[in-house]
């Protein structure tokens, strides 16, 4: 049979250029042009907001009074802010409660996606149709509502509770189905030689599988790490205890309540650091984990997503 999916390459293109399928049009001039300046002004209208945050978190009191708020060009760079947010605060505090509970909470999800997709991924396991059916229902006929939930979080005594922070949305379908059709492309010949040299089923997991699929795993974990990171909604509603309220909250009590940060209060009220800085300095430290790690995990997100939807 002839394969009709041929690459071609067009003679003036140079070599080591993506290669073209034969029903691909060559790009013109133009379309270059317009892809470029289209993908630029994306860039811009992004990166520009954040570039004017990040700048005024790291300007003086007299740099923000002369332009009436937010800075477009620092004349000036002071990391006051900062140092008072990271001086062991109530926000240090709010960023260890976001960084554990995002990791505890990453690790919970993952190890249950995956043992649920590797069971699922398995055909013959134990009420296999009925679990999957199950599971694609939840997709569609969504939770009780926030009143149920919030009175099951209170009759099992996690109220002001770091699980009401985890427990809740510990597991997503859509990351198990993404799962599930990866394990599936495994090999079956590597499954049934492991199983020959007398292996189980975790250790088939464990050495076989999970090695064989670091792309899906990358980015399920980031998937679920920025839903553990940006949660807002549940310490609003489970937690009533300053003391353990994640970032999310702090910077919404700072941002939009326009609170001052505890031992803060004299200091902003002097003028000696502009409430205006803490409140973009708040904003970048939020951003800043999942801007650091998204990068790393930016090379797997095709590869995962994409072979991770093929089978299923």
């Amino acid at each position: 049979m002839t394969d009709t999916s041929v690459l071609v390459t067009d003679d003036d293109e140079p070599k080591g250029k993506r290669q073209r399928p034969a029903w691909e049009e060559p790009p013109t001039r133009v379309g270059l042009t317009a892809k470029g300046v289209i993908l630029g002004i994306a860039v811009l209208a992004i990166l520009f907001p954040i570039w004017i945050v990040l700048v005024t978190s790291l300007s003086d009191a007299e740099t923000i009074n002369e332009t009436g708020g937010l800075v477009v060009w620092p004349e000036g760079i002071s990391f006051a802010a900062y140092r008072e947010l990271l001086s062991g605060g109530e926000v240090s505090r709010a960023m260890m409660v976001s960084i554990g509970v995002t990791l505890v909470g990453t690790l919970f999800s993952m190890t249950v996606s995956v043992l649920a997709a590797y069971g699922l991924s398995r055909l013959g396991s134990l009420w296999h149709r009925t679990l999957l059916f199950t599971l694609l229902a939840t997709m569609f006929f969504g939770g009780a509502g926030i009143i149920p939930t919030y009175l099951l979080i209170q009759s099992l005594g996690l109220m002001n509770t770091y699980a009401a922070l985890i427990l809740p949305m510990a597991v997503n379908v859509f990351n198990i189905l993404v799962l599930r059709a990866f394990f599936m492309n495994v090999g079956q010949e590597i499954i049934d030689s492991a199983r020959i040299d007398g292996a189980g089923d975790f250790r088939i997991l464990w050495q076989m599988v999970l090695p064989l699929s670091r792309a899906v795993l990358a980015v399920i974990s980031l998937f679920y790490a920025v839903a553990y990171w940006g949660n807002w909604f549940a310490g609003f509603i489970y937690i009533t205890d300053q003391e353990k309220l994640p970032l999310q909250n702090v910077l919404q009590q700072i941002v939009v309540a326009n609170e001052r940060p505890a031992g803060m209060a004299q200091v902003i009220g002097t003028g000696q650091i502009p409430s205006l800085a803490v409140q973009t300095a708040v904003m970048i430290l939020a951003l800043l984990p999942v801007a650091i790690l998204s990068p790393f995990v930016q090379r797997h997100f095709k590869k995962g997503m994409l072979i991770g939807a093929v089978k299923g």
